[in-house]
């Protein structure tokens, strides 16, 4: 049997429940803690959550405040604004986390999302190179490097930076960033 000492991880094990009653990306941006809820910033419609099972450490999701299940059922206002909320989660990665590149995407449909959460939402997750070793590879065990709550400070630090945040909020307080998009295109 393969054991990875992991210590850090005895505050999830013991954790309360937390039961969420209804689709966790409508209920989690609604809740007055952010940083407990994992809520890093916000913009008009849309906003950035922490994956709870991060393929890295940073790895984010931009989700539309309004339930769709596909991209196809976004607004104008609301696409311009996931588009530009995500480029801006990228950014904040780039200036606090430094990765060597950044995946993003999105899973549409139940069979692409394995049928978990029919709300969309696009992934952004920071790679390094190196990042791969043999542990994924020939263990079929993935080490997560940094705690969650330290990936919170990064990232918030990095959208707090950012020339779109109106209020860089307090994340000790358990406040988001709040951006502001000017949905005027630009030539």
């Amino acid at each position: 049997m393969d054991r990875i000492f992991a210590p850090w991880r005895i505050e999830w094990v013991e954790r309360d429940a937390d039961p969420i009653d209804g689709c966790p990306f409508c209920v989690l941006p609604e809740r007055e803690d952010a940083r407990e809820a994992r809520v890093v910033a916000r913009s008009d419609r849309n906003y950035v959550l922490l994956n709870n099972a991060p393929y890295n450490p940073g790895h984010a999701m931009v989700i539309p405040r309004k339930h769709r299940e596909d991209v196809s059922d976004l607004d104008d206002a609301t696409l311009f604004d996931h588009a530009k909320l995500t480029s801006a989660t990228v950014a904040a990665l780039r200036l606090d986390m430094d990765p060597d590149g950044v995946n993003t995407g999105q899973n549409l449909g139940g069979a692409a999302a394995g049928g978990s959460i029919d709300h969309l939402h696009t992934h952004v997750v920071p790679r390094w190179n190196g990042d791969t070793n043999f542990m994924p590879v020939t263990g079929d065990t993935k080490v997560i490097v940094e705690a969650i709550e330290r990936t919170y400070d990064h990232l918030h630090a990095g959208f707090a930076a950012d020339e779109n945040a109106v209020d860089p909020g307090d994340p000790d307080a358990g406040d988001a960033v709040r951006l502001s998009f000017d949905l005027a295109v630009d030539d």
